[in-house]
């Protein structure tokens, strides 16, 4: 005689925990069915999993707002990153990354950086630390507009540095934007920057877009050494 099927929604030790990390994902669960598996002791101590139900789309208000209040760091990037999220979920992850960005580590930032949300972007791109931006710059999600609408000035060392060490080190409009910021971040107060920080940007433009870039340079030192036929 055949053993009869299990209960599909029922939960731990009654389920066994591969499939109720699937049903975890489920997109219709039975009503009461993720405030039961949010009390499970086992994933009361896995934020990564709790995760799951913080970010349901079937989850209520109140269930949400209860865990993301709970969730480190780590698993709140993930919900702030998730497309399949409930779009509360992302804002208030989101939010949270916010306020606790202040008070991490420059480790914790590092990790963060390379994933975060993009409203968090702006922070971390004014971050005085190479680590952190070195890997914002690896951010799979950083496209080209994004990065040279970030590029402003004031331009500091620390992001000039860190930008020449990049993956956009040869990229043209990267190029073109860094020349502009540098132009006018050079003459601020105790800017650290150096006309040593253009070379190469420079390097990285034909004669053409050198000849454009030096006749919107308003530092003359600096649009001597960005003009071909003036270097030197």
């Amino acid at each position: 005689m055949s053993r009869p099927a299990p209960i599909p929604w029922a939960l731990p030790p009654d389920l066994p925990w591969p499939r109720f990390l699937r049903l975890l994902r489920h997109p219709d669960p039975p009503r009461g069915w993720l405030e039961q598996a949010a009390e499970l002791p086992e994933l009361r101590k896995r934020p990564l999993l709790l995760r799951w139900i913080a970010q349901h789309p079937r989850a209520t208000a109140h269930l949400r707002s209860q865990l993301l209040a709970r969730l480190p760091w780590r698993a709140l990037a993930a919900v702030a990153g998730d497309a399949a999220a409930h779009p509360q979920a992302r804002q208030q992850a989101t939010e949270k990354l916010l306020q606790l960005w202040t008070g991490m580590t420059q480790g914790e930032r590092r990790s963060l950086a390379l994933h975060a949300p993009r409203p968090l972007w702006g922070l971390v791109w004014r971050t005085p630390t190479e680590g952190v931006l070195a890997a914002f710059l690896q951010h799979p999600k950083l496209g080209l507009d994004q990065l040279v609408a970030l590029i402003q000035p004031p331009l500091r060392p620390v992001q000039a540095d860190a930008l020449a060490a990049s993956r956009w080190r040869e990229t043209g409009p990267v190029a073109e934007q860094v020349l502009r910021a540098l132009d006018r971040s050079l003459g601020l107060p105790d800017s650290g920057l150096a006309l040593g920080h253009a070379v190469p940007w420079i390097k990285v433009l034909d004669e053409e877009a050198r000849i454009l870039a030096a006749s919107r340079t308003v530092t003359p030192a600096l649009r001597r050494l960005v003009h071909p036929r003036r270097e030197g």
